[in-house]
């Protein structure tokens, strides 16, 4: 005759069958949901460690022919470094040096097509920044004092403030809104720190323009 135990451990056995009866499958598919999830996400780390390596190698090469005004290895390491890892960060970086040694080489439209890059497609606020100010320069060189003006109109990082006041003060001059650049070059001055070989620069240009900010009267 079965036992007091038996009966409950048959009982609890039933209870099993029926409760995987009626969930067996979702436990299963969850579970291989989980698995797949768990694999696809070390694929993706994998895929873009693997990514971030060869972003890197690319990168350095960048540099050095951008270093070297080798124009035609800029081109092409560019091109790789697009194609092969355009959502870096070093994508971004590479897209700075790529502007900069086109730039210096006289190809102003690919040089502004990298800047453009590195401004809207980068991950990186702070050197989207930088590349908006590498396009404003080269709107300036180029005549558009309008064009360059539209790079400029956005919020600026605080390390950057200075920077981007200045550039626009030399827009604001172009454009004689002279009274508008004193007052950019004014605030650029005062934003740079006190060593700064550049905050030289700027008090010329404020001098230039009849206004000595070293003097308490110096107004905006």
């Amino acid at each position: 005759m079965a036992s007091h135990y038996d009966l409950e451990e048959q009982e609890q056995i039933d209870r099993l069958k029926a409760f995987w009866a009626a969930w067996g499958n979702v436990i299963t598919w969850a579970l291989v949901a989980a698995l797949a999830a768990f694999a696809a996400y070390n694929g993706w780390q994998y895929w873009e460690r693997r990514q971030a390596l060869q972003a890197t190698a690319l990168l350095d090469e960048l540099e050095q022919a951008a270093r070297g005004a080798d124009v035609e290895r800029v081109r092409r390491v560019w091109s790789d470094l697009q194609a092969q890892a355009p959502r870096t960060v070093q994508a971004q970086q590479g897209a700075l040096w790529a502007a900069r040694a086109l730039a210096d080489a006289g190809a102003v439209q690919d040089a502004k097509a990298a800047a453009q890059f590195a401004a809207e497609r980068g991950r990186d606020p702070t050197l989207a920044a930088l590349a908006r100010l590498r396009l404003a320069a080269l709107e300036l060189d180029a005549g558009q004092a309008d064009a360059a003006l539209r790079w400029l109109q956005f919020e600026w990082p605080s390390a950057l403030r200075p920077w981007a006041a200045d550039r626009r003060g030399d827009v604001q001059q172009v454009r004689g809104e002279l009274d508008a650049a004193r007052a950019a070059y004014q605030e650029a001055w005062r934003g740079l720190a006190d060593d700064s070989g550049y905050r030289a620069i700027v008090e010329a240009k404020l001098n230039a323009l009849g206004v000595d900010p070293t003097q308490p009267e110096a107004k905006p």
